[in-house]
């Protein structure tokens, strides 16, 4: 099982999106959650997926193209969540994917660094941006849904979920091995071996 929040929760607090979640009840609510009865009961096997970082950039340019100059979001607000999530698993026992660091270890960002790539007190970064939503199919997505899409800079484009996917895979293969995909059997028969 994977529980994955606080992209959301790590909005600043009195931000319009009225998403935000205090740090302490952030980690509260993950502990709530993996320790809650209905989820014991089934016995997973579950991971904490920090969430990821943003790009102050990108976030600044969906606000203008939605008419708004607010900042909602911030690199520096999120890593309090991340390192809170990080936490949370050390504290439970329970293994963390930590994805925004995964993220900016790609962006060049090192253990101990205070400048954060994606936030506006350093340059934009260029291999952020290549992972994050970069709003090119904005005008499309508002035509079609007519509202504002995902937050550009904040949203993964494909090479961000690639990304996460194979961070996964390392997360479940190095914590449960039993559950990696080349360890489930199959339940049918492949397509090609049943019958014709």
């Amino acid at each position: 099982m994977v529980i994955w929040f606080g992209a959301n929760d790590a909005c600043l607090p009195g931000s319009s999106s009225q998403q935000h979640v205090p740090l302490d009840h952030f980690k509260q609510n993950l502990r709530d959650i993996v320790k809650n009865d209905s989820v014991r009961g089934h016995q997973p096997s579950t991971i904490l997926i920090t969430p990821p970082p943003v790009d102050e950039y990108g976030l600044e340019a969906a606000g203008l193209l939605n008419g708004t100059t607010e900042v909602s979001r911030t690199a520096d607000h999120t890593k309090k969540y991340a390192d809170a999530c990080v936490e949370v698993g050390r504290e439970m026992k329970v293994p963390v994917l930590d994805l925004w660091s995964v993220l900016m270890i790609r962006a060049g960002w090192k253990q101990g660094d205070s400048a954060l790539p994606g936030s506006k007190a350093e340059p934009k970064s260029a291999v952020l941006a290549e992972m994050l939503s970069d709003g090119e199919n904005y005008q499309f997505s508002k035509m079609l849904f007519d509202s504002p899409p995902a937050p550009i800079g904040l949203h993964f484009n494909p090479e961000g979920y690639r990304v996460l996917f194979q961070a996964l895979m390392n997360t479940i293969e190095t914590n449960w091995p039993k559950d990696s995909p080349q360890a489930i059997p199959y339940r049918f028969p492949l397509w090609t071996e049943a019958p014709k």
